[in-house]
């Protein structure tokens, strides 16, 4: 859902927590501008692992939907102040082999031109 504005809404940070439910990545993509920054929450750098620009963030938002099939965002809140925001979350998924998470976790927003230009997730690390 493209803003029509400049300005970010709590309604379109729930519209992209919502299209990340459906696993709608046309949609998803619609939210994120052309040039757009994904810092994953895990990877081998200290900020996880980094994407940049359409191609390279759509493929890692596919990595994840092929890994949790059935992978869900819940109980999402949101917060917008200037050109930054975050939303709160439970991630629940089931991964390939049957094992399941559930955690707690946020995204940080940089917005531009009312579309998110980096998304910076973080999630707690619990242990099984």
């Amino acid at each position: 859902m493209a803003q029509s504005t400049q300005r970010v809404t709590e309604a379109f940070l729930q519209s992209f927590a919502e299209a990340f439910n459906a696993h709608d990545l046309t949609a998803i993509m619609a939210h994120m501008t052309q040039d757009c920054v994904f810092q994953a929450s895990a990877g081998t750098d200290a900020d996880g692992q980094t994407f940049t620009g359409q191609e390279q963030v759509r493929k890692a938002f596919e990595d994840v939907f092929s890994t949790f099939p059935d992978a869900h965002w819940g109980h999402a809140k949101h917060f917008i102040v200037g050109n930054r925001g975050f939303s709160e979350w439970v991630f629940t998924g089931t991964k390939q082999d049957g094992s399941k998470v559930e955690v707690t976790g946020c995204d940080l927003f940089t917005f531009q031109q009312g579309k998110i230009a980096v998304k910076n997730s973080y999630r707690k690390n619990r242990q099984q």
